[in-house]
């Protein structure tokens, strides 16, 4: 494991930091640029996969868009293995209704004619998979040495008093052994200032070692990652994952071709919003100016499988690295950072090995296995037009469509060489 800096003194202290944003992946000895393959659109034989199994993969996301009351108005699924995309497919409606009718408790839905299909080029709310973008960003920092894995938050936020108090730490952020609540209020909030301040001054609700999954984990990160680069969390996004991956079809909102999410209202939901489509769903990364480390950002399903496919092949994709393999190890070591790892609940049969990946609220979910060197997206909008009670085994059917498709012969790391 990479030697980590710490501000208290730990190991890698005051090593010179290394920039690796959009940097080539690997030189050979004459100096010339050693390139990671990247995606292309091919047969299911050629990845290694059942072509009769990925029909029923496809089959089942179809069949989640169909119906009086679906899984979801519209889905997009990706899946490949190695370089090889051999599934992408949308199916259903970006947009199929025009709001909720709380007397009937019924959707609106829109004639057919004004209805905005799902394509493979929507962009949909990612929601919490937004948080593998800032764990990712975070490890960035741990690879240059301006950051610890195990150094104390209030090292870096001497004002998040509440943090600062109980000695929580960056590992503890990553991997939601803070202590902290699920969540706080924000929404309610009269401004920015009310909010930082309630951010400040939070404290654990259970003692920090404790696993506890919360969106103030990432929101926290969002801090310590802004306060030691003095640059704002859309920005390290963009410059160290999304522009270096080229996923130009990837950021934090407004999104307005995106797929639509929720007519927003209480009771049901915490603010009242009205019908959502390109704005941000989750209340408090709407009251926070659609930027959270927690929830936020906007993509496609290829810009997904893009980085799935860069962690897949050790942090590179082309030309580009963002992460150097010891640091994708580190994100994918027990428990993750960031990262869920073997959740059988949405990961289906894809689980056991080390499969990592996270969801979203809004109906998202992106796995890769480097065991089999297998990605899958798919992402939904199940919440529109309004949230329902979670129902996670769509997902996890699918993931196992995908499990059940993998030919054997092909290990960890097939097709992520140099080229």
């Amino acid at each position: 494991m990479p030697a980590l800096a710490d501000p208290a003194g730990g190991d890698g202290a005051g090593r010179t930091a290394r920039r690796h944003t959009g940097r080539p992946a690997r030189r050979d000895r004459e100096g010339r640029t050693l390139s990671a393959p990247k995606l292309r659109h091919s047969s299911p034989e050629r990845a290694g996969l059942d072509p009769a199994g990925l029909r029923r993969l496809a089959g089942h996301v179809r069949a989640l868009t169909t119906g009086d009351d679906p899984w979801t108005a519209g889905a997009v699924v990706i899946a490949g293995r190695g370089p090889v995309i051999a599934l992408e497919e949308a199916s259903g409606w970006a947009v199929r209704c025009a709001g909720w009718d709380e007397r009937t408790g019924t959707a609106v839905e829109l004639p057919p004619a004004e209805r905005v299909p799902a394509t493979v080029d929507t962009p949909f709310d990612l929601a919490s998979v937004t948080k593998l973008f800032t764990s990712v960003a975070a490890v960035q920092q741990l690879e240059r040495g301006t950051l610890g894995i195990d150094a104390r938050v209030g090292a870096y936020l001497p004002d998040f008093t509440g943090a600062g108090r109980h000695g929580i730490t960056v590992r503890q952020l990553l991997t939601h052994t803070s202590g902290l609540r699920p969540e706080l209020p924000l929404y309610d909030c009269a401004d920015d200032a009310e909010r930082l301040d309630m951010l400040r001054a939070e404290e654990p609700v259970t003692a920090p070692g404790t696993y506890c999954y919360s969106d103030l984990n990432m929101l926290l990160l969002q801090q310590v990652l802004q306060r030691i680069t003095g640059r704002a969390l859309d920005t390290l996004v963009h410059d160290g994952i999304t522009r270096p991956l080229g996923m130009t079809s990837t950021g934090f909102g407004p999104c307005p071709g995106a797929a639509a999410t929720e007519d927003q209202r209480t009771p049901w939901a915490k603010a009242d919003r009205g019908m959502l489509r390109g704005e941000v769903h989750d209340e408090n990364a709407w009251a926070l100016g659609g930027v959270a480390g927690h929830a936020g950002l906007f993509s496609t399903a290829r810009d997904l499988a893009v980085f799935c496919r860069a962690l897949l092949a050790g942090g590179a994709y082309g030309p580009a690295r963002i992460l150097g393999p010891d640091y994708v190890d580190l994100l994918f070591a027990p428990p993750g950072l960031g990262f869920a790892l073997d959740q059988p609940w949405f990961m289906g049969e894809l689980a056991g090995r080390g499969a990592a990946g996270h969801c979203g609220f809004t109906g998202t979910c992106l796995i890769l296995d480097r065991a089999t060197d297998t990605f899958l997206v798919l992402l939904a909008n199940t919440v529109h037009p309004r949230r329902r009670r979670a129902d996670n085994a769509p997902r996890a059917t699918a993931a196992t469509l995908l499990a059940r498709s993998i030919l054997p012969g092909r290990g960890r790391g097939a097709g992520g060489g140099v080229s």
